[in-house]
């Protein structure tokens, strides 16, 4: 054998040497991983014997609470303490006393206008009240007469029927003269000595602040139009809107905390007065109302507020607020697996009420869940997984 030949064999046997090895790293790398532990579940702990003592646990389970009904609502005017007042005659405005923003009294001249119409009508009353008096007269002399063989009862019962016709009349001037808003004692005045004026008041019906006035010096009015709206702000009215699928669980009497962000006072509270018999059509929610006070006027009629309704209770799965761990910004809660192993469960939940807090999603109910000193055993939890690491 050469010399050429034996170094052929040579590296041949080096390499085969070599893929040999190169097997064995690679058998012996797979059996170390396949020995090799799975990495334990970091939400899963064992509570040491020290910390059970501390835990407190429950079963999840349902209970009535009243969830709070929260709706958009706005303050309103009590429309038994509001009035929009207008004129009672046509007329030109020839004088405004009231500002928007002013107190005035039940009675109080708002503004005065000069009315062709209110002249023409005191005119009507002089005429019908000079007709019945010269139909009085004719009755008297034609008794007269019939008592002196005259006349026939006929002549007498003409005359009669005259004097009905105008003291009818009369009546139906002076109804027209209180209708244009003519005082009875104006109106009396105005029959005895036969004084007319074309001037109309407006006057206030209530008592309370002028809160809209749609009127100028100078302007011819008609009865139809709202001149001036007078309001007692000193109670108002919050007026809110419950969809329809939630109006099953609202009744009057229940309690109610309004929330008003825009004018910075605290919330008030109140109760339900009245809920709507009819679904609005368009909003399929149904209107409630209720009543509160309000002495420093702080609430303003169409200012927005945020209504919190406490309607009946119903059954829901709760957990108590003490049970809830905070983690990564979510709800969480440790529920036994067995022994005092607890996993730490992420859970959905409402807001607090008296306590508990309501489940939305994440538990179906009937688990075993830490109650008291679910903190200890979460930092437990944390320890063990970084010796862990």
């Amino acid at each position: 054998m050469n010399m050429q030949t034996k170094s052929f064999f040579g590296i041949a046997t080096l390499a085969v040497a070599i893929a040999l090895a190169g097997c064995g790293s690679k058998d012996d790398a797979a059996a170390t991983q396949q020995a090799a532990p799975a990495p334990a579940d970091p939400n899963l702990v064992t509570a040491p014997a020290a910390l059970v003592a501390q835990l407190t646990t429950a079963v999840v389970a349902k209970s009535p609470v009243s969830e709070p009904l929260r709706v958009v609502g706005r303050i309103d005017f009590d429309e038994q303490r509001v009035a929009r007042i207008g004129a009672n005659v046509t007329g030109r405005v020839t004088e405004l006393t009231a500002l928007p923003g002013q107190q005035v009294q039940a009675g109080a001249v708002l503004a005065q206008l000069n009315s062709a119409e209110l002249g023409a009508a005191q005119l009507a009353l002089l005429k019908a009240r000079a007709q019945r008096e010269l139909a009085g007269k004719a009755v008297e002399r034609a008794k007269l007469l019939l008592a002196a063989d005259v006349i026939g009862s006929a002549e007498l019962q003409r005359r009669e029927n005259e004097l009905g016709v105008a003291a009818v009349e009369e009546r139906a001037a002076r109804d027209q003269l209180r209708v244009m808003g003519v005082s009875p004692q104006a109106i009396a005045r105005t029959a005895s000595d036969g004084s007319i004026t074309s001037v109309s008041s407006i006057v206030s019906t209530v008592s309370g602040v002028v809160v809209e006035r749609k009127v100028n010096k100078g302007q011819v009015v008609q009865p139809a139009e709202v001149l001036f709206t007078v309001a007692d702000l000193s109670r108002v009215w919050v007026i809110a809107q419950v969809p329809e699928v939630q109006v099953g669980r609202v009744q009057v009497g229940q309690n109610v905390r309004i929330e008003v962000p825009s004018n910075g006072v605290a919330p008030i509270t109140g109760k339900l007065v009245w809920v709507a018999d009819i679904v609005n059509p368009d909003t399929r929610t149904v209107m409630v109302r209720t009543e509160v006070d309000n002495p420093r006027r702080h609430l303003k009629p169409a200012m927005l507020a945020n209504v919190v309704i406490e309607p009946l209770p119903i059954d829901r799965l709760v957990v108590p607020s003490s049970a809830v761990v905070r983690e990564d910004n979510d709800d969480r809660v440790f529920v036994r697996t067995e022994g005092n192993r607890y996993r730490l469960t992420p859970v959905k939940l409402g807001e607090e009420i008296s306590g508990m807090r309501i489940v939305q999603s994440g538990l179906a109910g009937g688990e075993t869940i830490v109650t008291d000193g679910a903190f200890h055993l979460n930092n437990e939890r944390k320890r063990a997984e970084m010796e862990g690491q």
